[in-house]
């Protein structure tokens, strides 16, 4: 148990220097980050995150945890010729696709319905274990929704950062629902493996990592200290999603205020729970199952997270795929960049209808 209690000590340890730091920095950089907070913001009347759905469900996952689900019909009150589901990443929820959301259902030739939920531990939805919390079950998750919303017709998958992995481990599992009903996916901001080589530090992403281990550990045993710490920081920790999210120093206050709002309802325990799969996540050769369908991959080339190269990698796998390279985005391009990402997501639909009006399907 020794080795335990001095990950838990070290750990507290970095955690009282972080809130220390916290204050240094926000004696110093204060009124900066105050001015940034206060700078003009075009979304300042938008509801971001706050449209309501037409319909909102909970879709029980195989191992029984509730995922919380919301369903938006056509704008038009018009027969939907597609199903379009987002799928979120890591530390976020539903929220972080409120501009798709917003625009897509507006859509006439094809008209589409929309789909959206919040991934396990996320959001509104239930609890996972540590066991659970993997990118295999993310994927039989996403089969869940699926089965439960959009059991017939065509569909259209559009997955972010984690939720793009999601994707790829349903291709990997189910690669016989790519070839009959899947028709397009979108991969925005994500990878198909080797995280750790460029982006998310390989060191954070290790299970053997003692830091990482320590906040895990002091997280199960004593989850307020961490959250008292996570809360200590405020000011700094939301220039830091400034810097870590986005690629434009510009980015419009209220954007960064909802990607706070969303990793800051995202405990650290989960946060630690989903390192190791992020980690370990290698799924080349399931892009194989893809082949099939129209594919759009996007990212930006200011990611810190998944840089471009990630993109680039799942682009060689599949040659007939759209690779999209979004100057100046971050990982949120599809939050600040969102009426080029709307464009293209767009663009992929309308292919896909057309090409299914060309066979007949």
């Amino acid at each position: 148990m020794r080795p335990v209690w001095q990950a838990l000590a070290w750990t507290t340890g970095v955690l009282g220097a972080a809130v220390t730091g916290a204050a240094v920095g926000i004696a110093a950089h204060g009124s900066r980050i105050t001015s940034q907070r206060k700078a003009p913001d075009p979304y300042a009347d938008e509801p971001l995150g706050g449209l309501k759905p037409d319909r909102q469900s909970t879709v029980a996952a195989d191992d029984g945890v509730p995922l919380v689900v919301e369903e938006i019909r056509p704008a038009d009150g018009g027969h939907a010729d597609l199903t379009v589901v987002l799928v979120h990443g890591y530390t976020l929820d539903t929220r972080c696709w409120h501009f798709q959301r917003r625009d897509l259902p507006k859509l006439v030739h094809p008209r589409v319905r929309l789909v959206q939920y919040d991934q396990r531990s996320h959001g509104r939805s239930g609890h996972s274990t540590k066991k659970h919390s993997t990118i295999e079950q993310l994927g039989r998750d996403l089969d869940a929704v699926l089965r439960a919303t959009a059991s017939r017709g065509p569909i259209a998958l559009v997955g972010h950062s984690m939720g793009g992995m999601a994707i790829m481990a349903l291709a990997e599992q189910q690669p016989e629902l790519f070839r009959e009903r899947v028709r397009a996916v979108a991969l925005i901001g994500t990878s198909a493996g080797e995280v750790g080589a460029s982006g998310l530090p390989k060191p954070w992403l290790s299970k053997h990592n003692p830091l990482t281990r320590g906040l895990a550990l002091l997280a199960g045993f004593q989850p307020g200290l961490v959250e008292r710490a996570r809360r200590t920081g405020g000011q700094v920790t939301w220039s830091i999603i400034r810097g870590l999210a986005f690629g434009d120093r510009r980015v419009p206050p209220s954007l960064v205020d909802l990607m706070d709002e969303m990793i800051g309802a995202t405990t650290v325990e989960v946060v630690t729970d989903f390192l190791e799969t992020i980690g370990s996540h290698d799924r080349r050769a399931a892009l194989a199952g893809l082949r099939h369908c129209e594919v759009l991959v996007l990212g930006g080339d200011a990611d810190r997270l998944t840089p471009f190269s990630h993109a680039e990698v799942i682009a060689a796998e599949l040659p007939d795929a759209e690779l999209v390279r979004v100057e100046g985005a971050g990982h949120m391009v599809m939050m600040e960049n969102h009426e080029l990402v709307t464009a293209r997501l767009g663009e992929l639909i309308r292919r896909t209808a057309a090409k299914d009006e060309v066979t007949g399907s």
